[in-house]
């Protein structure tokens, strides 16, 4: 089985990650929750304002509102898929006295809120209005 199908077979068999190695300190597996659920309020905030961008802003030319919608919307589904991801590699990754994993991810995100914000600028400067 591809490595990609197995870790996403962890998201729905939590116990699994209990059967590897040894159990850490519990203060390390709620600090790894605690993670997960600020990940999960950033995906939700972006969700949010995605569907703000869409329906607070109906006189921005659609393409630019869809655009905007869409990439916050888009990041904010990564988010929540990647907060599962990130949890279940560090909790393995926990029970195996290994290395917490790295990720672009946090990088990927702040350049498309990034991205997101500049545009936001550009439409507040220049009119919300599509010519």
């Amino acid at each position: 089985m591809n490595k990609i199908a197995q870790s996403v077979r962890l998201w729905f068999a939590p116990q699994r990650v209990r059967e590897e190695g040894d159990t850490p300190d519990y203060r390390f597996s709620l600090a790894n929750e605690r993670t997960f659920l600020a990940w999960i309020r950033t995906a939700l905030a972006l969700i949010g304002g995605g569907f703000a961008v869409d329906q607070f802003l109906p006189e921005l030319a659609w393409g630019v509102r869809a655009g905007l919608a869409l990439g916050l919307l888009a990041a904010g589904v990564l988010c929540a898929l990647r907060a599962v991801n990130h949890w279940v590699r560090c909790e393995r990754a926990m029970r195996r006295g290994a290395d917490l994993p790295v990720s672009r991810f946090p990088t990927l995100l702040s350049l498309v809120v990034a991205v997101v914000a500049v545009a936001m600028v550009v439409v507040v400067l220049f009119g919300w209005e599509g010519r």
